[in-house]
């Protein structure tokens, strides 16, 4: 028998493996799937401040109303925790939608920090204090446990990741992709172009997950490029508390969470764990023979490993062309 389980923003876990937001947590037959394929807890799909305002230019609120309608029949269908998702752009708005989603009774909140800094008058610094004052007027305005889904782009990743732990925040996830837009030529216009993760971009939060596991409080969720087992492995050895799943099921359907499950409990009888806390953070920089591979040597050796196969390279054309 193996231990799967796992604990993220206070709330036991079946498994490691959790649906990030996405469209398929957008009716609930989808949500009952995702819970039969083994998702251990369900990210629902963001809130938007911009759709929320909209909708109260209606006495009905139908758009607004219909988030909250479907959150809690979400939550009525499964037993696995629904965690809501809030994406807003003001103070106002991060709390009283916040509320609203508690009391429509999300087991969770994750703050979906996505702005794009384009005002080249306002400091890095000044953006940077909006962020964690972000997580403290949430934290203050809901009981439930709160997480941020942060960006990669600060100066300082790992001081910010402190002073979001500082404010209260329960979880981090790291990290939200950033969607840039792309060109229609025919058209001449500039139009959204969404572009599915590959494993390739795990390497951003396997980084920084190894370098901040042990040195904060708050719990860690690996997100972007979680497509094999053998990329939730790896998340877990650097320290995650739960893996983030969301191109790989758009891509391979949600019956891929089942693939994860199966792949990992064979990686662990292989290596002969029996329980995901018998291996996670092993491979931290906490842990890490070689702290260093976390920074800059490794930048360094890496450099010269390409080098290395250009010069390998060229050396084997000049023999393969007698020169």
């Amino acid at each position: 028998m193996f231990d799967l389980s796992t604990t993220y923003l206070g709330l036991k876990l079946r498994t490691p493996l959790v649906s990030s937001a996405s469209p398929l947590t957008q009716d609930i037959e989808s949500i009952r799937r995702l819970e039969d394929a083994g998702a251990s807890a369900i990210v629902f799909h963001s809130l938007f401040e911009e759709v929320a305002q909209d909708a109260q230019s209606s006495a009905t609120r139908p758009a607004l109303d219909r988030y909250l309608g479907l959150l809690r029949k979400a939550k009525e269908a499964v037993r696995v925790p629904v965690i809501a998702s809030l994406c807003a752009a003001t103070p106002k708005g991060w709390t009283e939608y916040a509320q609203q989603i508690e009391q429509a009774g999300a087991s969770a909140l994750e703050l979906n920090l996505y702005q794009v800094p384009s005002q080249a008058d306002i400091a890095g610094c000044v953006l940077e204090d909006e962020y964690v004052q972000v997580v403290t007027l949430s934290k203050s305005a809901v009981k439930i446990p709160v997480a941020a889904k942060l960006t990669p782009f600060f100066t300082s990743m790992a001081n910010m990741a402190r002073r979001f732990d500082a404010a209260g925040a329960d979880g981090l996830v790291l990290f939200n992709r950033f969607y840039q837009p792309d060109m229609n030529l025919d058209a001449l216009d500039i139009q959204p172009n969404v572009l599915l993760s590959t494993s390739e971009a795990l390497r951003l939060p396997f980084t920084w997950i190894g370098m901040l596991y042990g040195r904060i409080k708050a719990d860690l969720a690996g997100s972007s490029g979680v497509h094999s087992p053998d990329d939730v492995v790896k998340l877990l050895l650097v320290g995650a508390d739960v893996t983030m799943v969301c191109s790989a099921l758009l891509r391979h359907g949600i019956g891929h969470l089942s693939d994860l499950e199966v792949g990992l409990r064979r990686w662990m009888e292989k290596h002969d764990y029996k329980s995901v806390a018998d291996f996670q953070g092993n491979l931290s920089q906490l842990r890490c023979k070689d702290p260093a591979a976390f920074e800059r040597a490794q930048y360094v050796n890496a450099v010269k490993g390409i080098q290395n196969v250009v010069l390998t390279g060229k050396e084997a054309w000049r023999i393969l062309s007698g020169e």
